[in-house]
């Protein structure tokens, strides 16, 4: 073996441990209905491939919930077939109201051109968790609304943990029985079709209609079930500070039993995707068809936004 082989294969190996090491630290339950289960794959290193691999997706101190929908490092999720999602091409996040300085210049050497918001016009005018999005100069920003409660509202209607959990139970699946939701994310998933440059996605915590979107651009690019619910349920690790500190503030405002009622509403938990991909199966028997019957996408944009995300 040669010494530039050599410092490959070393370089590569280290790679593929730290991979493994970040990997193994999130294990989600099975789904309960007909779903490729392949196992979680965070983006290993081919050691027989000369491509280049991007540096890890920088942490943003001000944007807890920021990653890439191809994963974070590594050469990007395997898909079924054995390809690779492009790294750097699309990314989500919570809202962009309090982004620092630091994060702004981090974005633009990240290439930013455009952010699509998915909230409603109360959430982003709500003076505690609302706001403008602060972006760097010159990318394009698009409200996409699709309504959703904010936490003051939560706060009011939700009297314990299990009404906390049917409450996203019921708005997951409602992505798939509510025309206007599904008219959001089709509107999202054609601008990122139709858009040059990098793009970023976002609602308010970075979790739900976030989440749900990077599952279907997922399932249209190919990644198993499995590592797309792992990378659903990495919202969890993203928000841990930001909750923990938001339920401090409700409990002294309001009460620790308000608190401990809205908890579950600040994660999120296998059961919820399930539940809206269980609707799916319901109503349009595959991710597919609730793409092109229930968003009424075409199959140019299925295929453009294949593109983008496939390497």
């Amino acid at each position: 073996m040669s010494t530039r082989s050599r410092m490959l294969f070393a370089r590569t190996a280290k790679a593929a441990a730290l991979v493994v090491t970040g990997g193994l630290l999130f294990a989600a339950p099975a789904t309960a209905i007909p779903l490729d289960l392949g196992s979680l794959n965070t983006g290993s290193v081919d050691l027989g491939s000369l491509d280049p691999v991007l540096a890890p997706t920088p942490n943003l101190a001000s944007v807890a919930n920021f990653r890439d929908v191809a994963g974070n490092d590594g050469r990007g999720y395997a898909t079924v077939d054995g390809s690779h999602l492009k790294r750097g091409v699309i990314y989500r996040s919570n809202a962009l109201t309090a982004t620092s300085d630091a994060d702004k210049a981090t974005l633009t050497g990240l290439g930013l051109s455009d952010a699509y918001d998915l909230r409603g016009s109360t959430e982003i005018s709500n003076p505690f968790i609302g706001g403008a999005d602060k972006l760097p100069d010159g990318v394009t920003y698009t409200n996409i609304p699709i309504e959703f409660k904010d936490l003051t509202q939560l706060a009011t209607t939700i009297k314990s943990p299990e009404e906390a959990k049917q409450f996203l139970v019921d708005t997951n699946r409602s992505f798939v029985t509510d025309p206007v939701r599904r008219a959001g994310f089709k509107q999202v998933l054609s601008d990122i079709a139709a858009g040059d440059g990098v793009q970023l996605f976002h609602c308010t915590s970075g979790k739900d209609r976030t989440g749900w979107t990077a599952m279907l651009l997922q399932t249209i690019a190919g990644v198993p079930a499995q590592t797309i619910m792992d990378d659903y349920l990495l919202s969890n690790t993203y928000l841990q500070a930001t909750n923990e500190k938001i339920l401090a503030q409700i409990s002294q405002a309001l009460s620790p039993q308000v608190a401990t009622n809205l908890e579950p509403a600040l994660g999120v938990d296998a059961s919820y995707l399930e539940a809206g991909l269980a609707q799916i199966v319901s109503d349009y028997g595959t991710v597919d068809g609730y793409l092109t019957e229930g968003l009424g996408l075409t199959a140019d944009t299925i295929t453009l936004l294949k593109a983008k995300l496939v390497d």
